[in-house]
């Protein structure tokens, strides 16, 4: 009991530590694993320090034994493709750019086979082995690229390409390495890999696709027919998930993991009902399943299996998987596109390998251990963890600490972005909104309210239904071209906190934020935070009731601070003047501040609202 305590102590303190430092989880998830359990082993012997190797302080094939531990990790790997596959839509995939499609389907080619070439040339693997290390070296990911695009801030050309590519190559990636894993495992130890295999192979698919249609269609149905309470929706599904990964291997071993990727798949494609709800909740259990899954998996390693890949020809094999496979899929992948030269070669070197890629892996390492059939040799499935692991951390460490310096050495990182991301989407974000859109400032509405985000779609303004407080939002969304946020909900503490939080996201200092109407009532002008709107004449009801007296939009030009305080100040404007924004020729505004001195140059345009 204490062992799996620390596991997900442990895991939550490196979901924490990869949130402050800024890293992907899985890079300090693994190398607290690996600590607590091989290199502890180092440290715990009985004659001291390196000189003999004790016991792990935490070992993962203690607290599951055999069967268990294939199963509970056979089952959260199965809870995270899932998850996976509600991330891939159908109509996405139709309008994707060349680049991200060809990446996903060439780029894949290319990695797997030149994964098992190299795995069998260097590594002397066989053919089995060598094409299970291809196809789990295919999968980058969404969580490991997130991390690194908000640390780096590449063009948009980039940007997008990773993130799309991240998107999709999880559930796609996956999808391979399980059916290339079927495909292997399906042939026995007489026949190897001919018809018996085959005709195995087949009916795995064949089994895995129509369970995980199954139980989409019957969630769909209990969902959208609400036949089950919505309390009770994300439990249910849960259950489904569960159901169809136990039914589809008792009918076809192996066949599970397929089937919950083929159910998510299928789900977010039937257009089911609260499906954000259903992901939401799924995100969430994921986080824990991954928080305990990887410590423990990292933990299970041996010290041995350690020095068996730290050696010349492992070194050798992860070079050639970053700087030849990932090169040469990316530049036959962009071929005849618009990217440049210098956009190329950075996407060929940002490659590195996540969470799917770990947890197929380990699914994969326990099966084969417990196999009496040894499809491929001991030695071999011993290795395949670890020169996994090895990919994953050396891929994460080198492009996470170097990919910001490359960005700047190429030229490839975004310009100051001069659009705004409004937290709401309520009346008085959409009417700045629409202000903002007259002179060709992006701008993204976001709010958690249908009937607001409706509105909002209605009126063309681009808007994302969620909070983009949550991790999930800068994963769908590309932010690279909003350099602002502007707080605009009638709750002042959540203005403040999202001020707090994204200002470590965005451009420094460039949150601002509705002033509450106790600040106002408090407060001498002077004392107003630096962030706040509209010179802080208006709170979120004054202003609402303000622009309900259809205002006239003003633009006067302006060549100092001093010109806009008189507008402000002249006696036919008291109370009737709310200042919004001064805009210079560049297109880039800057809000009215309270307190922070308007950066005014010649021939900018102020602009304010004014009640004749």
């Amino acid at each position: 009991m204490l062992e799996l305590a620390g596991l997900l102590v442990l895991g939550f303190f490196a979901q924490w530590l990869s949130w402050r430092i800024k890293v992907p989880a899985i890079l300090p998830l693994i190398i607290i694993g690996l600590v607590v359990g091989p290199i502890s082993t180092l440290f715990t012997g009985d004659e001291g320090y390196l000189v003999s190797k004790g016991p792990k302080l935490i070992d993962g094939d203690s607290i599951f034994q055999g069967k268990v531990l294939f199963d509970v990790v056979s089952l959260a790997v199965g809870l995270i493709l899932f998850e996976g596959g509600l991330t891939l839509k159908l109509s996405e995939v139709k309008v994707l750019g060349k680049a991200v499609r060809n990446i996903i389907v060439i780029g894949s080619a290319v990695t797997m086979a030149g994964g098992t070439v190299a795995a069998m040339l260097i590594m002397d693997f066989t053919l089995q082995t060598s094409l299970l290390f291809g196809s789990l070296i295919i999968v980058t990911g969404p969580t490991v690229i997130g991390p690194i695009l908000r640390n780096v801030k590449p063009n948009f050309n980039i940007t997008t390409v990773l993130k799309w590519e991240g998107i999709l190559i999880d559930p796609v990636g996956a999808l391979i390495a399980i059916l290339t894993y079927e495909f292997i495992i399906s042939g026995t130890a007489g026949a190897q890999i001919g018809w018996i295999a085959l005709k195995t192979f087949a009916i795995t698919i064949a089994v895995g696709i129509a369970i995980g249609w199954a139980t989409a269609w019957l969630g769909n149905l209990l969902i959208n027919k609400e036949l089950i309470p919505k309390y009770l929706q994300n439990i249910v599904m849960l259950g489904l998930v569960i159901s169809s990964f136990a039914l589809s291997n008792s009918i076809q071993h192996e066949s599970g993991l397929l089937a919950v990727t083929v159910m998510g798949m299928a789900l977010v494609n039937m257009k089911t009902s609260n499906l954000k709800e259903i992901i939401s909740f799924n995100e969430d259990l994921v986080i824990i399943l991954i928080s305990f899954l990887f410590v423990l998996l990292s933990s299970r390693i041996d010290i041995v299996d350690i020095e068996l890949v730290l050696t010349t020809n492992s070194f050798i094999l992860f070079a050639v998987v970053v700087f030849i496979l990932r090169p040469l899929s990316v530049f036959l992948s962009t071929w005849g596109t618009n990217l440049t030269l210098n956009e190329k070669i950075f996407l060929s070197y940002i490659c590195p390998r996540g969470i799917v890629t770990a947890a197929v892996a380990s699914i994969f390492s326990i099966s084969l251990f417990q196999s009496t059939d040894y499809i491929i040799p001991l030695d071999e499935a011993a290795m395949l963890l670890p020169l996994v692991f090895l990919v994953i951390v050396g891929t994460v460490v080198l492009q996470g600490l170097t990919a910001k310096p490359i960005a700047k050495l190429l030229g490839v990182t975004r310009k100051e972005p001069n659009g705004v991301a409004f937290l709401s989407a309520d009346e008085s974000a959409r009417f700045i909104a629409k202000i903002l859109q007259r002179y060709n400032i992006p701008v993204l509405l976001a709010d958690t309210s249908k009937a607001n985000t409706r509105e909002a779609t209605m009126q063309q303004i681009p808007v994302y239904e969620g909070s983009i407080l949550n991790e999930e939002a800068w994963e769908e969304v590309d932010f690279a071209q909003y350099g602002q946020l502007w707080a605009m909900t009638p709750n002042a503490e959540i203005n403040a906190l999202a001020c707090r939080i994204l200002g470590e996201e965005l451009v420094k200092d460039k949150t601002f934020r509705f002033i509450s109407n106790r600040e106002q009532e408090t407060l001498n002008k002077d004392d107003y935070p630096k962030n706040i709107l509209f010179e802080g004449r208006a709170d979120f009801i004054a202003f609402s009731h303000f622009i309900r007296k259809n205002p006239e939009v003003k633009e006067k030009q302006v060549n100092s601070r001093e010109e806009v305080l008189a507008i402000l100040d002249a006696a036919e404007n008291k109370g009737k003047v709310i200042p919004l924004f001064v805009i210079n020729d560049k297109n880039f505004i800057e809000p009215a501040l309270a307190l922070t001195p308007l950066e005014v140059g010649k021939e900018n345009k102020f602009i304010y609202l004014q009640i004749s």
